[in-house]
Parts: structure tokens; sequence; C-alpha cells
């Protein structure tokens, strides 16, 4: 997954800022269905926890919001606002529950009034991203689309971002320490360099957001007794 080019550091910069969780997204408010399955399915050791969210970076990342991504990347690149359109209302028509698209739209709106202060943007851009309107993963794509970077730089930050959300919500849900943690963030890293590839190789009749044991966790979320995560 080499780059063809060398990473400018500003570039790099920017990538770690869009991955860090203190991106004021509200990405550490979720568990994305987690949660719900340390109450429900028997998520409750480091092992257990690790498998899942190295399944779930297979499953749901690797064949819906990467490829999104590098797609809606090339589409504000060419200012293809018709495709732009296209990928957003699939990541909506795609969320399986009331709380995973309440994510994606909040997390997005949050992203792009960030942007509004950043100036890295076009005005004319981030006015074609709120009439949508946007979810997280096309306005990561607006964000990450002026960066002289490659587009799977720009994957495997969002990625590790994801990775470094879902780790912290299972220390707090399972519940793990931190040097657990810390394996577990190890082996999703060193998982993201072939899910990128693969998610740049897939087409668009070839992405999917099929995941059904983690819809139906996602539901039970919603009316479980008592939570720390939004979902």
């Amino acid at each position: 997954m080499a780059s063809t080019t060398p990473l400018p550091v500003s570039s790099l910069l920017q990538l770690i800022w869009l991955a860090s969780p203190a991106l004021p997204v509200g990405g550490f408010s979720y568990s994305e269905g987690l949660e719900a399955a340390v109450n429900q399915a028997g998520v409750a050791t480091e092992n257990i926890a690790s498998d899942w969210l190295c399944d779930q970076l297979q499953l749901s990342l690797a064949r819906g919001d990467l490829p999104v991504i590098a797609q809606a990347i090339a589409a504000w690149r060419h200012e293809d606002f018709a495709q732009v359109k296209a990928l957003n209302d699939w990541v909506l028509q795609t969320r399986e529950t009331s709380e995973l698209r309440a994510q994606a739209e909040q997390m997005g709106r949050s992203l792009l009034a960030w942007l509004r202060n950043h100036h890295s943007v076009s005005a004319g851009h981030i006015d074609a991203c709120a009439r949508l309107p946007p979810t997280y993963p096309v306005t990561f794509a607006l964000a990450a689309s002026p960066l002289v970077a490659e587009t799977t730089d720009c994957l495997a930050a969002y990625a590790f971002g994801w990775a470094e959300n879902m780790t912290q919500a299972a220390l707090k849900s399972v519940p793990l320490g931190q040097s657990a943690g810390q394996r577990i963030l190890a082996r999703l890293a060193a998982n993201i360099p072939a899910v990128v590839e693969q998610a740049m190789k897939l087409k668009t009749d070839e992405r999917q957001a099929f995941s059904p044991m983690l819809a139906i966790l996602s539901s039970q979320h919603e009316t479980q007794y008592s939570r720390l995560f939004r979902s």
C-alpha cells in the first residue's frame, strides 16, 4: 500500500488531525453496537473484543465506509457533485438502525462545522456538502480531498481513527485495561493496510452494508437499560 509520492509534512499533519480522537465530532460517544455486544452477546474478554472489532473492520468498514470515502475523494476533487450526492445517499440508505444513521449524520454535521473554521476547503464545496445533508464518511472525504495525499493514506487515517475510538469504547464497556487496549489497537492497525487495499479494489456495485448481527445488537441498544454510549 506504498504511496507513489512522498506525503508532505503538512498533509501528514492534517491526516493525523483528522484521525485524532480529539477532533470535535463526537466519535468518542459511540460504540457502534459494541456496548450491546458486551451486554447481549458475551463480549467479555480482551480476545473476544479483539476478534469482534477485527471482524467489524473487515465486514463493515472494508466493504462500506472505506470504498465510499475512496470514491467520494475522487468526486470532490473532480467537483462531481452528483456522484457525491449518490454516495451520501447510499450511506444514509444503508445505515441499518436509527442509532447508526444518527451517528453518521451527527458526526457529518460536526465535521462540516469544523471545516467551516478550518479554511482548507472552498466555500463552494462546503455549501455543496451542507445541502446533502452530510454523512461522516462523505464529509471526511471532503476534508481529505484538498490534501496532497494518496487516497490510500486518507483511508488508512480514517480506519485508524475508527480503531482508536472503538478501542476506547472497548476499554470502557467490557471493561479492559490500557495494556489490553494497546494490544487490540496494534492488531487492528496491523490489519488496516490489507483492508484499505481491499476497499480500493471495490467497485460501486460491490459495496456492501450487510452485518445482520450488528444491526440486531444496534437495535437492542436503543432500549438497553443502562448505557454509556449513544450507539
